[in-house]
């Protein structure tokens, strides 16, 4: 049995990241699913575990803890994994965390609100998105895309440098929930495509298949909204519908 318990829901980037890396780094862990759809995130039991109530949550013996990047660390210091993924060098450590902070506060919001304007107010409100919110949330997107390719990509392989570490997966698990928008999101960034092709071959192209194939398939999977969460849902479209 694995010592390490992980909470997670493969429809959260931030779930996606951890599981990704977890399992292409071969971690033993025991994979809990907290639905967030069906509010198991709310639950006592799981309370628990993050008072945060929130996923990706950690349990190893005794130990909990939340947020997905110190989940991230937090296995790569337990489990000593390969120094690509958060290099032992100094500056090239010090860029893989300047890549996290900067997607905290700008890429996975940016990202997450064309995920909610495009895909989740039909499923929430029965009508699409109007053009002028969509379009603004489209600008701020290619933004945020124009600022991985020119500043942190460049003309490297991956983000840092010459291999895969925690950065990509992190960028590639977010920038993957706009897919199931129906959108071409790379259609005007080519540099941005070939680099999500090498990091899928680099952490294994099955397995990311396998990490998204839960949010590719939402709409069909997910009919209605839960009585018990519709308020909610509605209340974060309002937050991104600002």
């Amino acid at each position: 049995m694995p010592e390490v318990a992980l909470y997670l829901d493969l429809l959260s980037p931030p779930c996606r990241a951890v599981y990704l890396f977890a399992k292409a780094s071969k971690i033993p862990f025991k994979n809990n699913v907290v639905q967030l759809g069906k509010g198991e995130h709310l639950s006592e039991e799981f309370g628990k575990v993050n008072p945060l109530r929130k996923v990706p949550a950690l349990k190893d013996g005794d130990f909990t803890m939340g947020e997905s990047n110190a989940i991230l660390l937090y296995l790569i210091r337990k489990f000593k994994t390969p120094d690509h993924w958060y290099p032992s060098d100094l500056q090239k450590r010090a860029r893989v965390d300047e890549y996290l902070a900067w997607h905290v506060t700008t890429a996975r919001p940016g990202t997450s609100k064309l995920f909610w304007l495009k895909a989740m107010t039909p499923y929430v409100t029965g009508h699409e998105v109007t053009p002028e919110k969509l379009n603004a949330a489209l600008c701020e997107f290619k933004t945020i895309s124009t600022t991985i390719q020119d500043v942190f990509l460049q003309d490297k392989p991956f983000l840092v440098g010459d291999e895969v570490s925690i950065a990509d997966v992190v960028a590639l698990a977010d920038i993957g929930q706009t897919f199931v928008s129906g959108l071409d999101v790379f259609e005007d960034y080519p540099k941005l495509a070939a680099w999500k092709q090498r990091v899928k071959e680099a952490v294994g192209v099955e397995l990311c298949k396998e990490a998204h194939e839960g949010i590719a398939n939402f709409r069909e999977t997910h009919k209605q909204i839960p009585p018990e969460m519709k308020e909610k849902f509605q209340a974060r479209l309002e937050y991104f519908s600002r």
